[in-house]
């Protein structure tokens, strides 16, 4: 039984708590002699009526009736038997509330029964349909159900060649298979409908002989005209002709195809309208419910039983389209419980069994793969324990490659990173401040003593000059550098050309110093961003191949997130059907109301949108409850069309992003199909 059935069975049931005074659960009233048959009478309905709940079963219902048989026929209740001739007591009332009580749980379980039953078979020729549907979407697909359904199309070909034979005192010889002995024996007298052969292969022809019909195709021929003119114009009406001849062997090739996706679409129609059918008596069904809950809360006995009779009357006009009341209340449940729901179950399935449009069964989906696969297997196994050599090589060759990237390229730049961290910025990467400094005191102690020694400075002097070594300014020794050179030669030999030569040199080594001190900073302040840069592509191939990994484990189907990425889709395809459905139904007087079609139809999108949050959101979070909360007002049947679409437009703001409905969109329109 489906969530939404089950919660409406607990509403309703709630409703029959009003159908019996307080008396029905306290002591019996003050008996005499003449009222002990029926005071008994009364504690065995009182004892039944506590005991029974209302049931949700062909088989409990029959049950139910049953016993109830008994007790009446063993005890005089006149629950399904009147007994005329009988005095109508006081105390009596109260045994008319209970035979009415057990009569409402019936009625509910039937109720509950019928509506189950035409849920769960709109329910199963939606997801059939959109099986066939999913096979016609691609021609591999049809590929693939044409081999999984041979065996069974040549087992019938088969049976119909054999039972012609007989049927004809035909000996069974090999010759009679032949081509020739088969156009004898099945001829094509009307060119437009298929041969008894080709129903036999595509049993759907039965119903739609002119779905046999190859296409209509131009054949190009090439004239003699065609030939007098120029070299370009034959060459273009050459590769013509040639693809027409290729579009046509092509036609030929694929009509077993064309033949298998036109049963597809077949059988989608068929399972369409019987959806549909069983959608709109859904529809009414669920509209009755506020009809059944007043008849249920009644409290007087006739007013009680005409409405549930009323209320009989409208399920057997859903189930038989029959208009007339001819039956009290306990014949038609009777009826309705032995007769007509299991009737229906059974007309139902033969409809289906008639036109085959069920998926075809297990074992005809899986032979191929258990044909193929062993063999195959087989051959890998076989090559692989020839080759085991080179395997072995490649795996160790595979593994040696794993441990090399997970230690050099992962974790040996992942303590780059932790020593960088921890080491701050006090090491140089290209020079150390000491190296600076020591050439910097150098060139200082190189200027003060030539200072010192030409120029006479005194110590107020040296100390400024100083601060100008350590700014960078040595313009004494400049100076003392151009006077030098204007007598270069007796300079560099008694003077002090040299000096201030070797003084410049040194100042070039600070200079340079300097400036790879700078860089040094640079690098410095950037280390940890280099760092992050080594390791980061190592990073990235963890997460694509980890990412990978996981999609193959759980699988686009599996348990991913919400149920995964296929189960998203068919949410996002049933949330778009609801609101086509609210936006598209049939125009009526009341704009606001809803035809009991497109209602059923809602009922079976919004099961599947409450099977999904109840089995694929997070157990008691907000998430699944305001999920479950918009999916019950979309079930309510007193919302009107109006407030409907206020909900589904909820919907979209405050799921759409969590569930990853936009995503769902671009995988469907990718061609990820449900």
């Amino acid at each position: 039984m489906s969530t939404f059935v089950s919660h409406l069975h607990h509403d309703l049931s709630f409703s029959l708590l009003n159908l019996s005074p307080a008396s029905l659960s306290t002591g019996s009233p003050s008996t005499s002699g003449d009222q002990t048959p029926h005071i008994q009478s009364l504690e065995i309905l009182r004892d039944y009526f506590a005991r029974l709940s209302p049931p949700t079963s062909i088989a409990a219902t029959q049950k139910c009736i049953k016993e109830l048989r008994e007790l009446d026929a063993q005890f005089d209740l006149s629950l399904f038997a009147a007994r005329p001739g009988r005095s109508v007591e006081a105390s009596e009332s109260e045994t008319a509330l209970l035979r009415r009580a057990i009569l409402g749980k019936l009625m509910l379980g039937l109720y509950i029964q019928s509506l189950n039953t035409f849920l769960e078979e709109a329910s199963r020729a939606d997801e059939e349909l959109q099986w066939w549907g999913d096979v016609a979407r691609s021609r591999s697909s049809v590929a693939l159900y044409l081999l999984q359904t041979l065996p069974s199309r040549l087992a019938d070909v088969s049976r119909t060649i054999l039972n012609t034979l007989r049927r004809q005192n035909i000996p069974l010889h090999l010759s009679a298979f032949y081509p020739s002995s088969l156009h004898r024996l099945f001829p094509t007298r009307n060119i437009l409908r298929p041969n008894t052969l080709t129903v036999a292969l595509f049993p759907y022809l039965r119903h739609q002989p002119y779905a046999a019909t190859l296409p209509h195709i131009h054949a190009t021929s090439l004239q003699m005209d065609v030939l007098q003119q120029d070299a370009e114009a034959v060459m273009k009406s050459v590769l013509s002709a040639v693809r027409s001849s290729f579009r046509t062997f092509w036609s030929f090739v694929s009509y077993p195809l064309y033949l298998v996706e036109g049963e597809c679409h077949y059988k989608r129609k068929q399972l369409e309208k019987i959806r549909d059918q069983r959608a709109e008596t859904l529809g009414v069904l669920s509209g009755l419910r506020k009809d059944l809950q007043d008849a249920l809360e009644e409290e007087t006995n006739s007013g009680g039983n005409s409405s549930l009779g009323l209320m009989g009357l409208h399920l057997q006009r859903s189930l038989t389209g029959n208009q007339e009341w001819e039956e009290d209340l306990p014949t038609f449940l009777d009826t309705f419980a032995y007769r007509t729901l299991p009737l229906h179950i059974a007309d139902h399935e033969c409809q289906l069994s008639a036109h085959s449009l069920r998926r075809p069964s297990r074992w005809t989906l899986l032979w191929p793969r258990l044909v193929f696969l062993p063999p195959l297997i087989l051959y890998a196994v076989r090559s692989a324990y020839v080759s085991r050599a080179s395997l072995a090589q490649l795996a160790q060759d595979t593994a040696d490659t794993l441990r090399d990237f997970w230690q050099d390229w992962l974790l040996a730049p992942l303590k780059d990173v932790v020593k960088t961290v921890r080491a701050g910025s006090d090491d140089g990467v290209i020079i150390t401040h000491e190296s600076v400094k020591a050439d910097l005191n150098s060139l200082e102690r190189m200027t003060l003593a030539l200072a010192q020694d030409k120029l006479g400075y005194t110590p107020n002097q040296m100390a400024a000059l100083s601060q100008q070594i350590r700014l960078g300014d040595l313009t004494p020794v400049m100076q003392l550098y151009e006077d030098d050179i204007k007598s270069p030669l007796r300079s560099a030999v008694g003077g002090t050309l040299l000096r201030t030569l070797f003084i410049q040199v040194q100042k070039a080594k600070v200079d340079i110093d300097q400036a790879l001190s700078g860089i040094d900073k640079l690098l410095k302040s950037q280390e940890l961003t280099f760092a992050f840069v080594g390791v980061a592509p190592a990073f990235a191939i963890v997460y694509v191949a980890g990412g990978a990994l996981h999609r193959l484990w759980t699988g686009t189907s599996g348990r991913g997130r919400y149920g995964g990425k296929r189960r998203r889709v068919r949410v996002w395809l049933a949330m778009r059907r609801v609101e086509r459905l609210l936006i598209a139904q049939p125009r009526k007087q009341h704009q606001d109301s809803i035809s009991p079609l497109t209602s059923g139809l809602l009922l079976l999108s919004v099961t599947y949108l409450r099977k999904y949050g109840e089995t694929h959101l997070p157990a008691h979070s907000r998430l699944r409850e305001g999920f479950l909360e918009d999916i019950s007002d979309l079930e309510s049947p007193d919302l009107g069309r109006a407030e409907k679409m206020r909900v589904v437009d909820r919907m979209w703001k405050s799921w759409g992003v969590p569930l990853g409905w936009g995503e769902a969109a671009v995988l469907q329109s990718d061609g990820g199909a449900i």
